[in-house]
């Protein structure tokens, strides 16, 4: 499992690179994102399940989040 590291990229950045991981990945490939508290996590997740991806888990770990994706 790959794992990307968004904390401190800002809005819209953040998703643009997660994006951009999920189209060099193989459908099935499962990607964890590292998001920053606040519009990053509330973006991030929405945006790429609207591209058609399946979030498989989100959860709080310490003083950021961790968001788990598979590429479909």
């Amino acid at each position: 499992m790959e794992t990307i590291d968004l904390r401190g990229v800002c809005c819209p950045t953040n998703f643009v690179k997660a994006k951009l991981a999920l189209e060099m990945a193989d459908s099935g490939d499962v990607l964890e994102f590292y998001l920053d508290e606040g519009e990053p996590v509330q973006n991030v997740p929405r945006s790429l399940k609207d591209e058609g991806n399946k979030l498989l888990g989100l959860k709080k770990v310490d003083d950021y989040y961790v968001l788990t994706v598979e590429k479909v």
